[in-house]
């Protein structure tokens, strides 16, 4: 396993000299590319099951294997040029502002701690999951995910029956409930970028997620009502002296309020500069929000008062283990990504031909299951963006004439987020801040249960209502 991270530092360091033009013909893939991204997806699915002490231990070394898997062969067929372009692109464009916002979200709401002695009650649990789903619209599904989920494995650190609990959080908080506006999610975000108004998301799928959101609250409820009767409270509660329900660390409220107002930033201010970095071009506005996003990271350990993370139970691990699985996750899915953008010359042909009437009209409910399926798998902020490049790529008329096209892409790439560990990186997160604080975690296929018996009906409901 460190062999593998040696290699792929040598790759880092070699990026200058191997970055050059990135281009590479998608439609001259064959689906054998695919294979590092499907071996990737595997090793999170089964790995934990038949290894896990060898996966916990060396989770960073299997991902940076399959990585190596991928670029070494992309080397040799393509050029160490173009390797080392698509490499770059991968890092700079691409993982590191996903990391590092994502990193200003945990450590700002990880300074954060809601002091009190909840009890779990299903009442508490279901309004916690309705706040949290409206902040994440205003602050983004990590954000309102790194916020809320502490305080709620604490209400539960009494129950028994704690696992549906993290579940309904990850589908509600984490995915459905940033639907709204593009600081929700990473795919509307982008779509706020090429155009599309900032409140459209909320008026086209405002309904769907009405639906979706009361759905899972109503569910939720009922399963954790029965549970609540069946078992009772059965264990001692660690906090019980504690009546006190109130915010210490409030003041990362501010960072919090700066990573939003820096994300706005970077899509509304368009000054017309970019600068190209090994390869690729990088806006002006990219730059000033990712190195202010690491002011905010630091400011927000700064100013947190002694003793609130420790508290919090803060910890740095669910952070590093999401930020080594989605190298390679980033690094792996571009030649899945190249073949999907290929289009009819691709590989994936057929997913093109399935969106697409003989007419040559978008059908509606075909982007949004292959968007939402895709969205499971692959990353769901460029996933989005092929669908809206595959439906014609004018925010005009994406917004107008096709717009219950956009909407089941809009729809399709947030919501189905939830159906997978992989889908959202919230996701990852909220699950290893549970298994760090106890909670037995359903594996991968043990949360796809989940998410095909509770989620693909009401998916399907949908449909028929919204998206014929």
């Amino acid at each position: 396993m460190k062999a593998a991270y040696k290699l792929l530092l040598a790759a880092g360091l070699a990026l200058p000299a191997l970055a050059g033009a990135a281009d590479f013909d998608g439609a001259s893939l064959g689906v054998a590319w695919g294979l590092p991204f499907a071996g990737l997806l595997l090793s999170i699915a089964f790995m934990p099951l038949l290894a896990g002490p060898v996966w916990h231990h060396h989770f960073g070394g299997i991902t940076a294997g399959w990585a190596l898997a991928f670029l070494v062969p992309f080397a040799i067929t393509f050029g160490a040029s173009v390797m080392g372009a698509n490499f770059v692109h991968a890092l700079i464009a691409e993982y590191i502002p996903f990391i590092v916002l994502l990193t200003a979200l945990f450590t700002a709401a990880g300074g954060i701690y809601m002091r009190g002695n909840l009890h779990g009650s299903p009442a508490l649990k279901t309004g916690i999951l309705a706040l949290g789903a409206v902040l994440a619209s205003l602050m983004g599904t990590t954000g309102a995910s790194m916020l809320l989920i502490r305080p709620l494995i604490r209400a539960n650190d009494n129950r028994k029956s704690v696992v549906h609990v993290v579940v309904f959080f990850i589908f509600i908080v984490s995915n459905a409930g940033g639907s709204l506006t593009p600081l929700g999610d990473p795919p509307l975000f982008l779509g706020f970028l090429k155009g599309i108004e900032f409140f459209w998301t909320a008026k086209w799928i405002f309904p769907e997620t009405l639906f979706l959101v009361g759905s899972l609250l109503a569910i939720f409820c009922m399963l954790d009502s029965r549970y609540y009767r069946r078992e009772g409270v059965t264990r001692a509660d660690p906090t019980p002296d504690d009546p006190r329900v109130g915010l210490d660390g409030a003041i990362n409220f501010v960072p919090l309020g700066l990573v939003v107002a820096l994300v706005l930033m970077s899509g509304l201010w368009k000054p017309g500069i970019s600068f190209d970095v090994l390869g690729t071009e990088v806006g002006l506005p990219q730059i000033v929000r990712d190195v202010s996003l690491v002011g905010v990271i630091l400011l927000s350990l700064a100013i947190t008062p002694k003793g609130v993370r420790e508290a919090n139970q803060f910890s740095w691990a669910p952070m590093a283990e999401v930020a080594k699985l989605f190298a390679g996750i980033f690094l792996t899915m571009i030649p899945v990504l190249a073949m999907l953008r290929a289009g009819e010359a691709g590989a994936f042909a057929g997913v093109v031909r399935a969106v697409t009437s003989p007419e040559a009209q978008p059908v509606t409910w075909a982007y949004f299951w292959f968007s939402g399926a895709l969205s499971s798998f692959l990353d769901n902020a460029p996933t989005y963006l092929v669908f809206f490049n595959l439906a014609g790529g004018d925010p005009q008329v994406l917004m107008t004439t096709f717009a219950p096209t956009l909407a089941a892409i809009s729809a399709g790439s947030v919501f189905m987020g939830a159906n997978t560990y992989i889908g959202n990186a919230p996701n990852f997160m909220v699950k290893a801040i549970a298994e760090d604080r106890g909670v037995r975690m359903p594996s991968f296929f043990g949360y796809m249960a989940w998410s095909g018996a509770i989620l693909l009906p009401l998916f399907v409901v949908m449909t028929f209502i919204w998206f014929r």
